[in-house]
């Protein structure tokens, strides 16, 4: 499945710093981030559910925010891109180039 992840951690404090950093790491274990605040998963339901929870256990109800889309279909079908895509399909084949 694919799965948007979407966070906004309070970083006015300390504690709010380290959340953010646990939130975004957490985040790069299971996909690839596109913006700042925002990965994109090709992950199962098994690993939907893990990352869920850690994130659920990172961020603070009160003061963050965190949204998980579960996209129907493939990216390719749910998104149009303008500017800078950075994301990387590492599903196709890689080639790298002479710069």
């Amino acid at each position: 499945m694919d799965v948007l992840v979407a966070y906004d951690v309070n970083t006015e404090t300390k504690r709010g710093r380290r959340r953010l950093r646990r939130v975004a790491e957490t985040c790069q274990d299971y996909g690839q981030r596109v913006q700042y605040s925002l990965f994109e998963c090709r992950i199962n339901q098994a690993q939907f559910e893990s990352l869920e929870a850690a994130l659920v256990s990172i961020i603070h109800e009160q003061k963050d925010s965190l949204r998980l889309y579960i996209l129907n279909g493939t990216r390719e079908d749910n998104l149009r891109v303008y500017g800078i895509d950075r994301h990387v399909d590492f599903e196709r084949p890689l080639i790298l180039g002479d710069y």
